[in-house]
């Protein structure tokens, strides 16, 4: 092997750098991602609440019922709806 090969084998790896010139960008794209995957979820928290920091308690659905006497408590039916629709929802 002669010397301008030889240097030619050692600066391109024998002609594969361009292969790590073309992946190393995918790489730092990946990782600049994971780190802002990685921010947002500490800044959100495990319960996904947002900066607001509600509990999982208050996150939680309401049923059909509770709905009903809500909606009973506050006024917006009145005691004929609320009988009526309590006995439709038992009925299923």
């Amino acid at each position: 092997m002669n010397a301008a090969k030889a240097v030619r084998a050692v600066m391109y790896w024998d002609g594969a750098g361009w292969a790590w010139m073309a992946f190393m960008p995918l790489v730092w794209i990946v990782l600049l991602g994971l780190v802002v995957w990685a921010v947002i979820h500490l800044v959100r928290g495990p319960s996904g609440a947002g900066s607001g920091g509600g509990s999982r308690e208050a996150e939680r659905r309401e049923s059909p019922r509770e709905i009903l006497d809500r909606r009973f408590a506050s006024g917006e039916i009145d005691a004929e709806a609320y009988s009526e629709a309590k006995k439709r929802l038992a009925e299923h």
